[in-house]
C-alpha cells in the first residue's frame, strides 16, 4: 500500500474543502424571484339609467312596467374572460380565465355560473345567467319585485369615459355576437376589456320590472352585478348601485319620480347620504314602439341598445 504526505499548506486545504461540502451550497446573492400577480377585472355596477313607463295590453286591462337600463363596466387590471363548454345538447359550464403579470399561461377557474341559448323577440344568443340582477324595494319595509332577467351576452359596448382606468386596452376585444342564431355551439368565449362596459338598455330582454298591485310610495330601485359573487374579482363594494324613487298612480296610470341616486350603494333610501341629483319625472306610461325611452341623465356615455 502507498501511502502519501501531505505538506502542512496542502493538509490544510482539504480540510477546507471537505468543510465546504459538509456544509452544503451557501446563500444565493440578489433577491428571490417574485410571483406572478393575477390580473383581476373589477366590476362596477353603473347607476340605473333610461328609466322609462311602458303600457301593455288591451284599453281597460292595462299592465305597466317599470323599464331601465343598465350597465357593467371593467375598472380593474385584467379582463373579465368567461369561456363556456359542453359535452352535449345541454347548457354550457361556465369558467373564468385570468391572466397574471408575468405573462403565464392563464389560470382557469370553474364553477362560476352556467350559460344558456337564449330566444327572445329581440336576441337569440347564448347568454352568461345572473350576471346582473334588478330589484324594486319598498322603503319601510316589504317584499321586493325581483326581475327574471334572462342573462347577459358580454362584450364590450362601449368605453368608459368617465373616469380614468389605468390598463385600459386601446380599443374593443370582445365584440362577438355570442353565438348569435347558433345554438348547436359547443364553446363560446365572451368579456369585457378594461376600460370598457356593457350596456342593455330599457325593455329589452327584461330590462324592466311590474308595477301592477304596487303602493304609492318611495322604493328603491337596485341593480348588483355578480350578486353570488362566483366571478372572481379586485373589489366587491362597487357591485350594486340605486336610486331612490316616488311612484304615484292617477286615474289607474303610474308615474315615477327620481328623487336621488347612489352610485355603488344598495341602499339608496336615506337622503341625507344619498347622491344629489335633480328630481327627474319619468315619462307618463306608453304603450311600446313610440319614441325611444327617457333617459334618466346617467346612462353611460356611449351606451346604447344592441341589434339582434
Amino acid at each position: 500500500m502507498t501511502t502519501i504526505v501531505l505538506g502542512r499548506g496542502a493538509a490544510a486545504s482539504v480540510v477546507a474543502v471537505l468543510a465546504v461540502l459538509a456544509l452544503g451550497p451557501g446563500p444565493v446573492s440578489g433577491p428571490a424571484p417574485a410571483a406572478a400577480a393575477e390580473l383581476l377585472p373589477d366590476l362596477d355596477q353603473e347607476t340605473p339609467a333610461q328609466l322609462d313607463v311602458r303600457a301593455s295590453g288591451a284599453p281597460g286591462r292595462r299592465t305597466y312596467r317599470l323599464g331601465f337600463g343598465s350597465g357593467v363596466r371593467n375598472v380593474g387590471t385584467g379582463p373579465l374572460v368567461i369561456e363556456g363548454r359542453r359535452a352535449d345538447g345541454s347548457g354550457m359550464v361556465a369558467r373564468q380565465r385570468i391572466d397574471d403579470d408575468a405573462g403565464g399561461p392563464p389560470r382557469v377557474v370553474g364553477g362560476v355560473g352556467a350559460l344558456r341559448y337564449v330566444r327572445s323577440a329581440d336576441h337569440q344568443h347564448w347568454h352568461l345567467l345572473g350576471f346582473d340582477r334588478y330589484e324594486l324595494r319598498p322603503v319601510g319595509g316589504g317584499a321586493p319585485v325581483r326581475d327574471r332577467k334572462s342573462g347577459f351576452c358580454l362584450g364590450d359596448r362601449y368605453r368608459v369615459t368617465t373616469r380614468r382606468v389605468p390598463g385600459a386596452v386601446p380599443e374593443a376585444v370582445y365584440r362577438s355576437r355570442c353565438g348569435l342564431r347558433r345554438p348547436g355551439l359547443r364553446r363560446v368565449v365572451e368579456g369585457i376589456s378594461v376600460g370598457y362596459g356593457d350596456f342593455y338598455a330599457a325593455h329589452l330582454e327584461y330590462q324592466d320590472l311590474p308595477l301592477d298591485g304596487l303602493a304609492a310610495g318611495r322604493y328603491v330601485l337596485v341593480h348588483r352585478v355578480n350578486a353570488d359573487r362566483a366571478l372572481r374579482e379586485s373589489d366587491y363594494t362597487n357591485n350594486a348601485a340605486s336610486l331612490l324613487l316616488a311612484l304615484r298612480w292617477r286615474d289607474g296610470v303610474p308615474r315615477v319620480t327620481v328623487l336621488a341616486s347612489c352610485p355603488d350603494r344598495a341602499r339608496c333610501d336615506a337622503p341625507a347620504r344619498a347622491a344629489a341629483t335633480r328630481s327627474a319625472v319619468v315619462p307618463a306610461a306608453r304603450p311600446p314602439g313610440r319614441g325611444r325611452a327617457a333617459l334618466c341623465s346617467l346612462s353611460p356615455s356611449g351606451a346604447d341598445g344592441r341589434p339582434s
